[in-house]
């Protein structure tokens, strides 16, 4: 497959060839994933995986060419294509870091953040009640136990007064807290992805 042309790796993928997606992967995310990191701040650095954004626009990417939504024509790459995806991507997940102190990290609650939504666009606000749906959708696969964790810290309390409350060490609370960043961070990319290959 390494000498099929982007066009003709396409056309098979949308028959249902698996060696053709995995060579479009091969031929992509080395690339790709170089893009990621070096359009990442250092700031967001550790907080973005750029593994997790190429896995994230490949999603996309062949979700939405089954549905038959993109084409290149023969002799074109579709570098250009992962190029707007991936960025729309990384500035979405930046957006989401850094807008309204929207990390559940923050010592401040959603609901102290809501007089400083009424400055910022519609989009944002979308975007707020787009991540608290996600939020809550995700907090319903957790055990109690780690619920709990994870609404004390929305709520403000810090990891020490988190572990005194549940019983559990600082050491545990912020695995916690930490692996739900994790997986809320790669649902956001999940979620704004499609809302980006649209743009």
């Amino acid at each position: 497959m390494t000498g099929r042309t982007d066009h003709s790796l396409l056309r098979r993928i949308r028959g249902g060839e698996q060696d053709a997606a995995t060579a479009l992967y091969v031929r992509y995310a080395q690339r790709l994933q170089a893009l990621a990191k070096a359009k990442t701040s250092p700031a967001l650095a550790a907080r973005i995986d750029p593994e997790d954004v190429v896995q994230s626009v490949f999603r996309t990417f062949f979700r939405r060419a089954s549905e038959g939504h993109y084409d290149v024509p023969e002799g074109d790459e579709l570098w250009k294509l992962f190029l707007v995806i991936s960025l729309n991507k990384i500035r979405t997940l930046a957006g989401f870091h850094r807008a309204a102190k929207r990390d559940v990290s923050s010592t401040v609650g959603l609901e102290h953040s809501e007089p400083a939504l009424a400055a910022h666009t519609g989009s944002q606000e979308e975007a707020l009640r787009t991540l608290e749906m996600i939020i809550d959708e995700t907090l319903g696969d957790l055990p109690e136990a780690q619920r709990e964790m994870i609404r004390l810290r929305i709520e403000g309390h810090g990891v020490t007064e988190i572990a005194d409350t549940t019983r559990r060490s600082k050491r545990s609370v912020e695995r916690v807290l930490q692996q739900f960043r994790n997986r809320l961070g790669r649902l956001v990319l999940e979620e704004q992805g499609d809302d980006a290959a649209h743009s």
